[in-house]
């Protein structure tokens, strides 16, 4: 039988059960350990998920030797603490989008990561899907020829506005931005990589986070990427990537790519292609995680540190010019 990489979940959220299910479903990974602040908390959530190792305490879960990796599934705002707790214990990690709030905290951690040779991740799930593996092919092998317009969104209005929760909550680095304007804009590093120019405007909320954002990138060949992220209205969240020869349409959630359409110019020719999820599909950025450290690997060729820095970077200078700081900035 394959070596399967033994896994601990850093924090018992929402997003770390997404997480437990999606390591179910992973063939090179196995649930070992979860982590919280309190004992009843982490014993409830292993009793749920029929994990071995409930840890009462962060520092308990970096430190017990059995475990080889651990999902950081914690608010924006302690991404940087936990992540270094975690690679200062040799584990790799795998730390949810955002990475961190902003670029001196990600470097940190990038320096940690090489200081300790441990390997470390960007948790943007989206990269990982077969449909996005299919994507990237088609633009290698020049399908739709140059690239020259990119448009993605991803709007979603909550159910519950909660001024003191992770969405509104300054404190918490809530806002549109981080949250979900992320993956337009690393959809758009993925396809040309970092702009050389930009423009942007926002929407400022009664809590003071961004609820709606607006940007539009400029590459140096040209070509540009129509960007937007809100938390006050649903939007189609999809992407439209249109070339010189033809266009790629990833259809509702482009975030969660399943469905997309090709669509040649000059034969007017129209191909449908689907790739269902197996599993609810963090189980593809698991599988990938866990390979790299079965394999020796210190970074990931999908989804590298320096990209990694660099989207960061980029949303560190959208919110300078709207004149928006974080409270942990």
């Amino acid at each position: 039988m394959s070596k399967k990489i033994r896994w601990g979940i850093l924090g018992t959220g929402r997003i770390a059960r997404a997480f437990a299910e999606g390591v179910s479903n992973a063939k090179n990974a196995k649930l070992h350990a979860i982590g919280s602040r309190t004992k009843e908390s982490a014993e409830m959530f292993a009793h749920e998920w029929n994990i071995p190792l409930p840890c009462s305490s962060y520092q308990e879960l970096a430190e017990n030797k059995s475990i080889d990796a651990i999902y950081i599934a914690t608010p924006h705002t302690e991404h940087v603490s936990n992540t270094l707790l975690c690679l200062e214990n040799g584990k790799g990690v795998l730390c949810e989008k955002p990475i961190a709030v902003n670029a001196h905290q990600v470097e940190l951690m990038i320096q940690k990561s090489k200081e300790k040779n441990v390997l470390l991740m960007e948790g943007m799930w989206s990269r990982f899907p077969p449909l996005m593996e299919k994507v990237r092919d088609i633009l290698k092998n020049k399908e739709i020829g140059e690239v020259r317009t990119i448009q993605a969104d991803f709007g979603f209005r909550p159910e519950n506005i909660d001024p003191v929760g992770r969405l509104f909550n300054p404190d918490l680095a809530g806002g549109s931005l981080l949250d979900v304007g992320i993956y337009p804009i690393s959809l758009s590093f993925m396809i040309n990589g970092t702009p050389e120019s930009f423009v942007t405007e926002w929407t400022k909320g009664r809590t003071g986070v961004d609820e709606q954002a607006s940007m539009i990138f400029k590459y140096p060949n040209g070509s540009m990427a129509l960007l937007h992220s809100s938390i006050q209205a649903d939007t189609r969240q999809e992407a439209f990537i249109s070339g010189t020869e033809g266009s790629i349409r990833i259809h509702k959630q482009c975030w969660k790519p399943q469905v997309m359409t090709i669509t040649e110019w000059k034969t007017g020719k129209v191909r449908k292609i689907e790739s269902p999820f197996i599993g609810n599909g963090f189980n593809y950025e698991i599988e990938h995680f866990s390979q790299l450290l079965l394999d020796g690997k210190k970074e990931s060729p999908i989804m590298p540190l320096q990209e990694s820095l660099s989207i960061i970077s980029t949303l560190d200078k959208i919110r300078q010019r709207w004149d928006l700081r974080y409270p942990c900035d």
